[in-house]
Order: C-alpha cells, then sequence, then structure tokens
C-alpha cells in the first residue's frame, strides 16, 4: 500500500480518490464536539435541532468532516510530507448528517522546488468531500512540504524508523 508520495510523484491534474468512505454516526459526532469543546445545540441537542433549525435534525459539526477528509487524504497525498504547511481555504457547501458517509478526492494544482532546500518541494491540492448521493459538502486547499526521493534516500528510505524482526532463538533440546 501506498503511503504518500515523493515531490516526483506528484503530477499536476491528478486526481486521487480515496477509499474506503466512511460513515458518520451520531456518536462519532458528539465525540468530536466533546474532545473539542463544541457544545453547540445544533450537534448536540436533538429536540433543539428538531424544533429551532432549518434542518430537523442534528447536522454533523463541519469541521469533523473536513478532519475526516484531510485523514482519508494522508495515504495518497501527505503520508510522507515532512510538513503541512498552510489551508489556504476551508468551505463548507452542505450539510451533512448522521448515518451520511463521506468521500473523498484530492487533485494536485500545482508544485514548486522549495527555494531553499533542493531535497524538497511544495505541493498545491485542493480536496473535495462529497456524501453517497454526490452532494459536494466540503471543499479545502492546502500547501503540503513533501521530501524528494533524494531526501527519502539520505534517511534510510520508506521506513526508517521502522524495527527489523528479530526471530526468538529455537533453545537447543537436552
Amino acid at each position: 500500500m501506498q503511503f504518500g508520495r515523493t515531490y516526483e510523484e506528484f503530477e499536476v491534474g491528478a486526481v486521487y480518490k480515496h477509499w474506503p468512505g466512511k460513515t458518520v454516526t451520531e456518536y462519532d459526532d458528539h465525540l468530536f464536539c466533546l474532545l473539542t469543546m463544541n457544545h453547540h445545540p445544533l450537534h448536540m441537542d436533538v429536540n433543539y435541532a428538531e424544533n429551532t433549525t432549518d434542518f430537523g435534525k442534528n447536522v454533523v459539526v463541519g469541521n469533523y468532516i473536513y478532519s475526516l477528509l484531510l485523514g482519508m487524504s494522508v495515504p495518497d497525498v501527505s503520508g510522507k510530507a515532512i510538513a503541512n504547511l498552510e489551508i489556504e481555504s476551508l468551505r463548507h457547501v452542505a450539510p451533512t448528517f448522521h448515518g451520511d458517509t463521506i468521500y473523498g478526492e484530492t487533485t494536485v494544482l500545482d508544485k514548486t522546488p522549495s527555494k531553499s532546500k533542493n531535497d524538497r518541494g511544495i505541493v498545491y491540492v485542493e480536496t473535495k468531500g462529497y456524501k453517497q448521493d454526490g452532494t459536494l459538502v466540503c471543499v479545502f486547499r492546502r500547501k503540503v512540504m513533501v521530501p524528494t526521493e533524494t531526501y527519502i534516500k539520505e534517511r534510510g528510505g520508506e521506513q526508517p524508523g521502522r524495527p527489523t524482526l528479530v526471530e526468538p532463538s529455537k533453545k537447543s533440546e537436552k
């Protein structure tokens, strides 16, 4: 399984469809809200959502959807990243509800070599998230600093920190 890309592997115009999708549960939404201290009743209170909002039901907090999409993109985009440099824009286009399944795809918009270090470059991407019915729900653009192949080789290859399996020696029978 591929886990990210080097600078040379990115092509402007390439589209990466992230798989699998994720069905958002009420538990997911509430846990994210509680962890991030977002206690808005639109996300947490069914009675409030049913009787006070235009949606008539709880809406999943948008930053959870953004976080899901960012995570879905890691194997295709930032798995080898040196740093996420910037989230240029983030738009929540349509609501997501409990039970919706989110899918994502990322398009490479541009790439430029680093001006200060020749072993890395900046990749500019746009990620879109959509529901099971194709409704676009979230779009964001970001810049990611990624290594070149030289950077990877100079640091010991793809997984330099991964330990080597050592088989236990068989005890001799006496």
